[in-house]
């Protein structure tokens, strides 16, 4: 899917969940681990109805710089990063290490083993609230930075749109950090986990009490294993 899409703050954003209105949006920078209790408890709803299309046309240029979201993300994740003349398409970088397995990934546009991940996957949104959601609510969740990450493609593929309790990184180092951000996400949007979501939230944070939720961007910290 191609082109741009410019969003107005009353379009897209000014539907998302009022913190003071709901227990699922603790402070940004917070514990993680605390935060899992803050989020709504329920059964996945069915997947009938989901398209991407649902969640408007892939990577708009929310921020209003002149760029799509996905050369965005690449720009900010990449290192050694080649521009086009139009000083925004991409062409080459490199992503090292990749959160996903902890290796490095040479990119080059158009032969590209990197992808843009939604960390919360677009369908596990789907099923857990977004159904309700506006149409600007749900385009500026698939372009928020929040819940996007540059990832090895084969790897992101395999994850589909599982959640915590289903799939986590082969990088073993990386995991606190994803779920974390997961949970950010969640709470930011109101966005509910089921009951093996939830435990499996906790049993990854409880190895590591002091992981903050994101404030803001991308969590793109990614530690080797």
């Amino acid at each position: 899917m191609t082109g741009s899409l410019a969003l107005t703050g009353c379009d897209a954003l000014s539907d998302l969940p009022d913190p003071s209105a709901t227990s699922a949006a603790p402070a940004a920078g917070g514990a993680a681990l605390r935060a899992v209790d803050g989020l709504v408890v329920k059964g996945r709803a069915p997947k009938t109805g989901y398209d991407r299309d649902e969640f408007g046309s892939a990577w708009a240029d929310t921020d209003r710089n002149g760029c799509g979201t996905r050369d965005d993300v690449l720009a900010k994740q990449l290192s050694a990063v080649a521009r086009d003349s139009d000083g925004c398409k991409v062409l080459s970088g490199v992503l090292d290490p990749d959160p996903y397995t902890g290796g490095r990934i040479a990119f080059e546009r158009g032969r590209s083993k990197v992808d843009i991940d939604h960390l919360v996957a677009l369908s596990d949104a789907w099923q857990k609230g977004a159904q309700q959601w506006s149409d600007g609510k749900r385009r500026a969740f698939a372009n928020d930075p929040l819940n996007l990450l540059a990832a090895d493609s084969s790897t992101n593929r395999r994850k589909g749109d599982g959640d915590t309790a289903t799939w986590l990184p082969p990088n073993k180092a990386y995991r606190c950090t994803y779920v974390a951000g997961q949970v950010s996400v969640k709470s930011k949007y109101g966005l509910w986990v089921t009951e093996a979501e939830r435990d499996a939230m906790r049993k990854v944070l409880s190895s590591c009490p002091a992981e903050k939720l994101p404030t803001g961007g991308s969590p793109t910290e990614a530690p080797t294993r």
